[in-house]
């Protein structure tokens, strides 16, 4: 089990930019697989970006590719989130999520997160 606290949402207009952190404790972070999910209300959790455990395999939703950049420190036991160009389509919770795998591979999908964060709000006006 990893404990997952996600920092740095808030308030931007269209066209800014945020850096998402989230923190992990309890476990030896470069085994695991981080990814992050955002959701509005009435909505399903969408998968945004995720990075394999070394940080050497990255893969973004076509929605965010070119203007997001996910990356790790594994000394730091912290994955990041850049979200440059920020449209107000983006604002929603985001959360980030870790799944552990033997392999150095980012995961395509939501499947077999096992350990969620409690969310942070990014909201963009326009």
């Amino acid at each position: 089990q990893v404990q997952l606290v996600e920092s740095g949402g808030g308030l931007v207009q269209a066209g800014g930019s945020l850096r998402l952190s989230c923190a992990a404790s309890g476990t030896t972070f470069r085994m695991f697989a981080m990814g992050w999910f955002r959701q509005t209300p009435g909505k399903e959790r969408e998968f945004v970006a995720s990075i394999s455990g070394s940080g050497g395999d990255t893969y973004y939703t076509r929605s965010v590719k070119g203007r997001f950049t996910i990356s790790r420190d594994n000394a730091k036991n912290t994955v990041y989130l850049q979200m440059n160009s920020l449209k107000p389509e983006d604002t929603a919770v985001y959360y980030c999520a870790a799944r552990l795998l033997s392999v150095d591979f980012a995961p395509r999908s939501s499947t077999s997160f096992g350990s969620w964060g409690q969310g942070t709000q990014v909201t963009v006006s326009s």
